[in-house]
């Protein structure tokens, strides 16, 4: 699994940092999550790809969904013909469909519009599914969880050949689906030869929003939380009133919620340039995780299941750090 980070600035850009957008890919899927203006060319610059079947959109200010129109007429362009599902909060439908048709024309190809509240799956497929969490903000809003589902236990072979006699053929499939299966004159249960399930991963992104026990109960023991992290502490007045959160709140949910590591994003264009920094430092103060870091246009995380003999990286550009 490997989230791009697109445009990570707040409502205003910098030279630096695009308007909001992140992309996650997952076994040859690729997800948007909002689409800020210019992210066609944020996913052209980092080599994100632009194969991508659902944009689930947070809210519909216009750093998280002006980018939609020039993303939609360069798929046209392109001769695209699958259809393209946008998942947005209920009550956009109109909004969004205004997006869509922008230039007085719709796409040649389908565009549907989907609404989501909180609670609700926006998508879902045997091994994963994308659901809606309620975020507090100051417009209509949802955050996003990615969250997979618990895979099969790992099969013993040397187990199932040495101790029972059990030669690889169709009922290894069998036991690893669940199946007892009749060997010299026994029946093997499944749990004999395979492990107890393994966890998937979870990635939750809560687009803008204050802090809140919804993020938190959503978060539990993720593996990424891509938190709003838009002021230091010393603007912690202006975040309450512009419905956003300091880097240290962000750190507060993600160490009460047990999460693994914590991306600070949609940062304030007054921190351009080094200021990031402070509010690393503050939220690095705050978490309990393994580790807490700035998210930045181009960053790419890798996130290994938890059984896996890879670790976690983060890297730009195709330099790990």
């Amino acid at each position: 699994m490997r989230v791009t980070f697109l445009g990570t600035s707040g409502a205003v850009p910098t030279t630096q940092r695009n308007p909001s957008a992140i992309q996650l890919a997952r076994e040859g899927e690729r997800f948007l999550f909002d689409c800020g203006e210019g992210t066609q060319r944020q996913m052209m610059r980092y080599g994100a790809g632009f194969d991508i079947d659902h944009i689930f959109v947070t809210h519909l200010h216009g750093d998280h969904v002006l980018g939609i129109p020039g993303l939609l007429q360069t798929w046209d362009f392109n001769d695209r013909e699958r259809p393209v599902a946008i998942h947005a909060p209920a009550g956009t439908r109109e909004r969004i469909e205004g997006l869509v048709g922008a230039n007085g024309e719709r796409p040649s190809y389908p565009v549907r519009v989907h609404q989501v509240s909180p609670g609700e799956t926006a998508l879902e497929r045997e091994e994963y599914e994308v659901r809606a969490i309620d975020v507090v903000h100051r417009t209509n809003a949802v955050g996003y969880v990615v969250e997979e589902a618990d895979r099969k236990g790992e099969f013993d072979r040397e187990y199932a050949e040495e101790e029972l006699g059990l030669p690889p053929g169709p009922e290894y499939s069998r036991l690893h689906d669940g199946e007892p299966v009749e060997h010299d004159g026994r029946t093997i249960q499944p749990e004999e030869v395979v492990g107890p399930p393994r966890p998937g991963r979870t990635v939750v992104y809560t687009g803008d929003t204050r802090p809140c026990e919804a993020i938190g109960a959503a978060a539990e023991g993720a593996d990424l939380l891509i938190h709003d992290a838009m002021f230091a502490d010393d603007r912690a007045e202006r975040a309450r009133e512009t419905a956003h959160s300091t880097a240290r709140e962000a750190a507060e949910v993600a160490s009460m919620a047990g999460v693994k590591r914590l991306a600070l994003t949609h940062i304030s264009s007054r921190y351009a340039g080094g200021g990031w920094r402070e509010l690393e430092r503050e939220a690095k103060d705050a978490f309990e995780g393994e580790e807490v870091f700035m998210a930045e246009d181009g960053l790419e995380v890798e996130i290994p299941y938890e059984d896996s003999d890879r670790e976690f990286s983060v890297s730009h550009a195709g330099t790990e750090t």
